[in-house]
Formats: C-alpha cells, structure tokens, sequence
C-alpha cells in the first residue's frame, strides 16, 4: 500500500510541475499570445519609456502582426522572431 501511495504522490507532484512550468513559459513572452493579451504585454513593455504613444503604437501593432511581446521594458527581442526581425523602410527595428 505503500507504494501505491508513494506512486499517486510521484504523479500527482510530477502533474503540478508541468503546470507550472508551462505557466512559466507563457508569462516568457515566447508562446503566440491572443490579441487580447497584447495590450497589457505592451503596456508594461513601455512602461519604461519617456515615448509612452508611439511605443504603444508600434508594440501593439508589431504584436498584432506575430503575436508575441518580448518580456521586459527593453531588449530579449531574440525571444520574438518575429517582432526582433520587422524592420522598417529605412532598416531600423520597427517593434519596440
């Protein structure tokens, strides 16, 4: 019985792990996001700026368009491919 029990306890605690850990991939900022999830990834994405609208301008539209918002105020855009690699007509980064 013993082992029975060490057994549900094993799985039990192996099945909260992964939750876990795939709530923690989520919150990165690598997994597709809906649209819905932007605004509040890109509010706190700019909330570092002096430049609040336009960088909320961008974010929100570099968001829309690949559905990830790197994790922080700055920087980690090799999190996002897509929102790294979008630039603009003169070769600048389009996303903030």
């Amino acid at each position: 019985m013993a082992d029975s029990s060490r057994s549900s306890f094993i799985l039990l605690f192996s099945m909260l792990l992964l939750i876990t850990l795939s709530h923690m991939t989520e919150a990165s900022g690598s997994a597709k996001l809906r649209p819905s999830d932007c605004k509040p990834r890109c509010s706190y994405r700019c909330s570092a700026t002096s430049h609040k609208k336009p960088c909320m301008f961008f974010c929100l539209k570099c968001c829309s368009k690949c559905l990830c918002v790197p994790p922080g105020t700055y920087g980690n855009k090799q999190i996002c491919p897509c929102y790294n690699n979008w630039k603009t007509k003169d070769g600048g980064p389009k996303c903030p």
